[in-house]
């Protein structure tokens, strides 16, 4: 951890409120919320190696919100992902995928995907550049999967329109590819799409979503595919040592995220929108604007230290963090930081935060 980073956590843990993400809690506040919900929601069993119990009963909701005949829950989206990939790759016996430059598994992962299993990897998409039928069809020899990451996060959470994303599942299907989604942030591109998940879902052969980001969960994430897939895919998370002997608070608090959180989405955007707006409307730059989910980027001229000092003493004069800490973009002397909307947001004043993000980026106060 380096010493922005540190600085960054000293202000979370001194108490200052925050509008990024969910309210913070302590592990005990978390541990009781997860206790009470165990009675709320009737959970009064322990799964066993990721099976019964409140496991079976997320996968089962998950599966049923997807429109998919079956899901399975992982540690960690990380291995979901792989594992999908690797059922894919073994049935069509290659192990080129296709996906963006961007993505997590990609800048993320250690190596991890080409290490553990041999991925040989094709660029889908280069920088900032949504997925397309076009881009998929330049690309030579036979795939066995393609990866479509919604919304591209390292594009400010940008999404591609419908249109273009039907276009595109359909000339992945016409060439016999198979097609995965990376929806980690799907529950917050729902609302972009006004379609019913399902929908989005259907576009694609495989999805993984996270049960932590937008839901607020301990971790965790789930696969949902056909059920010979996620057999497949259970038996390499078997395999990978995902296989834990309780995954139960993990799926609690996934269970508690779709009940609570993601009825809210549709919120968090237009919260997020809002923002944008006001900031807009104090010379400040973003992108996407408008948002398509409740996480976007914001732009300030200047270098990391002279807009993070100025981020720090905000947070020590009003007790607030109102967003992460600024970091170079490839164009020089233009700095970044990523707004991540969420229940901790909506209880502040847009137009507040705005005023604040304003007094950093700008130097104006």
């Amino acid at each position: 951890m380096d010493d922005l980073q540190r600085r960054f956590q000293a202000a979370l843990d001194s108490g200052a409120r925050t509008v990024l993400h969910h309210p913070r809690r302590t592990p005990a506040e978390t541990m009781a919320r997860l206790a009470r919900a165990c009675e709320e929601l009737g959970v009064d069993t322990w799964d066993g190696y990721g099976e019964r119990g409140p496991v079976a009963r997320l996968e089962a909701e998950v599966a049923e919100l997807l429109g998919t005949p079956a899901a399975a829950m992982f540690p960690s989206g990380i291995m979901a992902q792989q594992a999908a990939l690797r059922v894919w790759c073994d049935r069509a016996g290659t192990r080129r995928i296709a996906l963006p430059d961007l993505s997590h598994l990609l800048k993320h992962e250690a190596d991890g995907p080409r290490r553990l299993h041999g991925f040989e990897v094709e660029h889908l998409t280069t920088g900032r550049v949504q997925p397309s039928a076009e881009a998929l069809e330049a690309l030579p020899g036979h795939l066995a999967a393609v990866l479509v990451e919604l919304p591209l996060r390292h594009a400010g959470c940008a999404l591609p329109d419908w249109a273009e994303l039907e276009a595109f599942s359909a000339a992945a299907e016409e060439g016999g590819i198979a097609r995965h989604l990376d929806g980690a942030r799907l529950w917050e591109s729902q609302p972009f799409y006004d379609r019913p998940l399902a929908e989005v879902a259907g576009l694609f052969d495989s999805v993984y979503v996270s049960l932590y980001k937008g839901l607020g969960g301990l971790g965790g994430a789930v696969l949902a595919a056909d059920e010979d897939v996620v057999e497949e895919a259970r038996l390499w998370r078997k395999r990978m040592g995902g296989t834990i002997f309780r995954m139960t608070p993990e799926a609690v608090g996934g269970l508690v995220g779709l009940r609570d959180e993601l009825p809210r989405m549709g919120e968090y955007v237009a919260w997020a929108r809002s923002l944008a707006t006001s900031l807009e409307a104090r010379g400040v730059r973003v992108n996407p604007s408008p948002p398509h989910t409740p996480t976007f980027e914001v732009f300030a001229d200047g270098t990391e230290d002279e807009v993070n000092e100025r981020l720090f003493a905000l947070v020590e004069r009003e007790g607030v963090v109102p967003s992460f800490p600024w970091w170079s973009t490839a164009v020089p002397g233009v700095v970044t930081t990523e707004i991540a909307v969420a229940s901790a947001a909506t209880g502040f004043d847009p137009d507040q935060v705005a005023d604040w993000l304003a007094e950093v980026a700008l130097g104006a106060s």
